[in-house]
Formats: C-alpha cells, structure tokens, sequence
C-alpha cells in the first residue's frame, strides 16, 4: 500500500493505492471497449475517428474536457462535432491516438525516442498541457546529434521557448564535437546565427571558419572545383554568418591563406586586409615577448626609454589586461617624481597614462578602460630593475623580477569601474582573477 501523511493537524492519511486503482478502472474502462468493440457502448457519449485506417475510439466528453483545452472549447462552442458526437482525425496515427485517450483515462502513457515527436506534435495542436510538458522535458533529457536539427525546427514552428533554448544550450555544451559531424551542415541558417551569436561558443576559430565553409557549399549544393560563379554563390549563402567569426584569433597564417581563398564577401575581406596591415605595424612595433625570457633584466633592456609604451598581459586563468604610458619606463631621472630621483628606483608621472582589461576568464567582460586618479597622477609608473612593467604606487599592477606571481591593488591610483569599491576582493581580482595568486602566461609589450 502507498500512503503519504499530510502535514496538516487533521493527520489525514492518502491511500495512493487507491488512486492507482482508480487508474486502472479508468484504462479499463477506455481499453475494454476500444479492443472489444462487442462490448455495451451505452456509456459512452463520443467517438474520436483516426482517418488514416478508420479506427473508431469511443469516449466521454467529460474526459476528453477534463483533459484538453481544445475538446473544452470545442464542447462549449456545440459545433458540429458536437451535435454529431464524432470528431474525425486527419493527423495523426491509430497508435498514438490510442495512447493519448489511453493517457487522458489512466494518466499512464509510454514516451520513447520513436513516439515523442508525434506525441508532441498532436499534444501542442489540441492543447494538452500535461503531455507537452511529459514530451519537452523527455526531449530535453535525451537530446542528440542525430535529431538536434530537427528538434530545433520544431521548437521553432512550434514556440517551444524552452524546449529550443535547451536545444541551443546543448550545441554549445557540445560544440566542438557537434562541428565536426554532418549535422551540423543541416543546420537552418537562423539557427546558425543564434548558436554563433552566443557568448558561449568555446572553439578554435579558424577551425569554426573552415565549418562554416563546408556549410555554406553543403546548402549551396557545390560539390565540384570553386571558380568565380561558385565562389560568389558561396560567400552569398555564407555573408549573414560569417561576421560572427573573431578573425582577431586567426594566426598571421591563418589570416593570409583565408585571404588568398577569396571565399568571404568582399565587405569583410577588406576589413580583414586592413586587419592585416595593422597586425604586421604591430609586429614592427613590438619589442619585447615571451620568446626574450620572462625576467625584469631582459624586459628593462628592451623596453626602457621608448617613449609611449604599451603593455599587454595574459594569465594561465585567459584573463587579459595592461596599460600603458605615454613617457615609458625612462631612466631620465628628470622625468621622475623629485623625491624619488636620489634613489634607483621610483615611480614616473604621467597624466595620460590608463590600465585596461580586455578580457575575463569567462570571456564575457567588454574592453574597459581606467585612467589614472588626478589625484595619483605621481605615481602613474613604477621603474625597479627588479621589476617588470607595472603600474601605480602600492600597485594596481605589478610585475615582479621572473613574472610570476604578480599582485593587483586595483583602485589605488587607477580609477574602478563603477559598481566596484575599493580594497574589495572585488576589486583587486577585477583585472587578474586573484590579488597575488595570478600568473603571467604571455607578456607583450609595443612602443606606440
């Protein structure tokens, strides 16, 4: 026996075995006549017709209202159906009518891979709430590959909301898998624009690129060699995706055999050419990465007195942040704060100078800017031998001898973002996710 106690003070008790009883009378009730037609029909007030094979179901108005809000309309309204007490069904198989009246009865119906779909589908159309709701949620629990296209399809056509962000949410869990398969070729063009216009899309993006690719001649049906009239037949189909690209990631390779393809619109190719004549006027401009050795000595010896400098840092944890000043790390003392030019060390003045952050480690951060204090505008650079570039007294950057770790103090000299106090935990992992447990992964540093 199933008993539930109630948290009332009557202590009534719920005989659940009772309730299971009275399904099965109900399903008895529904089967006996359907499998038997033989049986007294006396009880029964109206027939549900499937046109496909002509089978006959009888039921009661008063189950089919209870149960859909479709039949309680149609009831209510009299119409034709129910004067006749017969309604004909174009739409939808012997099997799964029988298993839906046999739900609406016993409130027991089997959801399997096979069935869901139509079950779905004739549940939205004569609004059983139960049932869509029995069918999303097998649906969002047993999502795959094979059927994700088509799941998105009907989400769509059907206004599924949820049942389609679920859809989405589970590409992009799976995305650099889902890439690589033919299904992803099927994809509607609309779809593909959602799922690459979310934050969440976590791939390499030259290998995105070659996908879409692959995509835009699988909808455009070119299968053989790509001269001019195939190529601008592809970039056609491809132009309202391919701005959802970061071509910013492209390596200097990358981004040159992407350009001799000629297989993007030419709006964007020739932004990417101008991309691309910056990306080298950055090379010639960089004097100091990685490659020289990640200490103070090698980074001051290739970065002193450049003038305006700018500093670019990546963390292990993809947090990306810097600054920059426009008087650099100089060793003419004259430009230094007076009560530091006795000593070898001391912090440089510079009313121009700002930090930024340019990336969190979720990737969902905006570039942001933060200039310096008017107030701090002393103490605007940091110079130490023993040292690499940072920024600010007691430092809301600060780069020790071999780079790692650093500490961050934002907010000491340099302005927070607002919403953000300062000497917060908040605050001084704002840039760099920790204050001293951050270590530099990349360091590049440019003269401008």
């Amino acid at each position: 026996m199933f008993l539930s106690v109630t948290n009332d003070k009557s202590n009534k008790v719920t005989d659940y075995s009772e309730l299971k009883k009275l399904s099965n009378d109900l399903q008895n009730l529904f089967q006996n006549q359907n499998q038997n037609q033989k049986e007294e029909e006396s009880y029964f007030d109206f027939e549900i017709i499937c046109e496909q094979n002509k089978t006959s179901f009888k039921t009661h108005k008063s189950i089919l209202s209870s149960r859909s809000h479709y039949f309680k309309s149609l009831f209510k309204s009299k119409m034709k159906e129910y004067q006749e007490n017969k309604l004909i069904l174009k739409d939808v198989s012997s099997s799964i009518l029988f298993s839906i009246l046999n739900y609406f009865y016993s409130g027991k119906i089997e959801i399997n891979l096979e069935n869901v779909i139509e079950i779905l589908v004739f549940s939205s159309k004569y609004l059983i709430d139960e049932l869509i709701e029995i069918c999303s949620n097998f649906i969002k629990n047993n999502l795959q590959f094979e059927t994700i296209v088509d799941i998105l399809k009907l989400s769509e056509s059907m206004n599924f909301n949820q049942l389609l962000d679920s859809s989405y949410q589970f590409i992009l869990d799976n995305f650099e898998e889902f890439i690589k398969t033919s299904f992803f070729l099927e994809l509607e063009e609309n779809h593909l624009n959602s799922i690459l216009s979310s934050d969440d899309v976590s791939t390499n993006e030259f290998e995105l690129f070659q996908s879409i690719i692959k995509w835009g001649k699988h909808k455009s049906n070119i299968h053989q060699k790509l001269e001019k009239e195939e190529k601008e037949k592809l970039q056609n189909q491809i132009s309202n995706v391919i701005d959802k690209i970061r071509f910013i990631d492209f390596s200097k390779k990358e981004l040159k055999d992407t350009l001799k393809e000629d297989l993007i619109p030419k709006q964007i190719s020739q932004k990417l050419i101008q991309f691309q004549k910056l990306q080298n006027k950055k090379d010639e401009n960089k004097i100091f990465s990685q490659k020289d050795g990640f200490n103070s000595k090698n980074w001051h010896e290739k970065c002193d007195n450049k003038g305006k400098t700018l500093v670019i840092i990546k963390t292990k944890d993809n947090f990306i942040f810097g600054g920059f000043t426009e008087i650099g790390w100089t060793t003419d003392k004259s430009k230094w704060r007076k009560e530091d030019r006795e000593h070898f060390y001391g912090w440089i003045p510079d009313s121009n100078a700002f930090i930024f952050s340019l990336r969190n480690d979720k990737g969902d951060r905006k570039p942001e800017k933060f200039p310096i204090k008017k107030s701090r505008e002393e103490n605007s650079v940091y110079y130490h031998l023993d040292a690499g570039p940072s920024f600010g007294n007691m430092a809301d950057i600060y780069i020790n001898p071999i780079f790692q770790p650093g500490y961050s103090h934002f907010g000491n000299n340099y302005n927070l973002p607002n919403g953000i106090k300062y000497n917060t935990n908040e605050a001084k992992s704002y840039l760099t996710g920790s204050y001293n447990k951050w270590v530099v992964d990349e360091l590049e540093t440019y003269f401008i």
